[in-house]
């Protein structure tokens, strides 16, 4: 390493897809970047805002492929940053919020570099948002849960359990592949008729919304191929989306409604 270089790493959210929602603050560390790592939930035209000689590096997954474990992104992390200084960790939604970025800053800290984090617009309330869908709401939810639908070993968390227990809105991130055991444990708590909404590519312009009813929900994911990246929205907020409340007085809930 070159005595002239300070090795710096700052972990920036990137929000929920649309490069417009990323904060001024991201916008700044980008903008003094010497190098970028960079995941497949971060929205490329944000690179934009890094100087064009910065070295940029994808280190995300897609389609089930991982372009480094991330052990090796650590690894990454601390070589570029000694041997380029100033570097960016990009992640998408928030660092914090279930994107291993805890993780990543611990692994730096114990070589001595100085760590920063940017928070992110966490799509698991943003998404909704972008749709109408507000997760609280006076005399219909007062609280909402945010759960991961796959934990580190691959399992649904306990924590879905326990949430269809409640009457809070429940969100559910990256539970698209467990969406049948998901039902079930909320049929088991019979909440058939609760209303669910399922967002995929949420707040970009490729944005697909399913809506339906726990009952309903796996029919009207089948029927409009709808996939991950998608957000699982799931309590009675879904039926007070200001956007929907003529289509739940006109149709039934096995319908999809096309981004409005």
């Amino acid at each position: 390493m070159h005595n002239s270089i300070k090795p710096k790493v700052t972990l920036v959210g990137a929000g929920p897809g649309d490069p417009d929602l990323l904060t001024l603050k991201g916008v700044k560390a980008l903008a003094e970047a010497n190098v970028v790592l960079y995941d497949a939930l971060a929205n490329e035209e944000i690179l934009e805002y890094a100087p064009k000689n910065s070295v940029k590096i994808f280190v995300g997954k897609r389609k089930g492929c991982h372009a480094y474990s991330q052990d090796q992104i650590n690894q990454l992390m601390v070589d570029n940053a000694l041997t380029y200084g100033n570097l960016v960790r990009l992640k998408g939604g928030d660092p914090f919020i279930f994107g291993r970025g805890s993780e990543e800053i611990e692994f730096v800290k114990s070589f001595g570099i100085p760590t920063f984090v940017v928070p992110g617009i966490s799509s698991s309330i943003a998404v909704p948002a972008n749709q109408g869908i507000s997760l609280t709401k006076r005399g219909v939810s007062e609280s909402f849960w945010v759960i991961t639908g796959t934990t580190s070993d691959r399992n649904l968390s306990n924590d879905v359990a326990l949430a269809a227990k409640s009457t809070a809105t429940v969100v559910i991130l990256m539970g698209m592949s467990k969406l049948e055991q998901i039902v079930a444990l909320f049929q088991n708590e019979s909440k058939g008729e609760t209303p669910v909404a399922i967002i995929q590519n949420g707040t970009m312009s490729n944005e697909k919304i399913g809506i339906g009813t726990i009952d309903s929900i796996i029919e009207v994911v089948k029927e409009n191929n709808l996939s991950s990246p998608a957000i699982i929205v799931i309590g009675e907020v879904v039926r007070e989306r200001n956007k929907l409340k003529g289509f739940y007085k006109e149709v039934a809930f096995n319908k999809v409604c096309a981004r409005d």
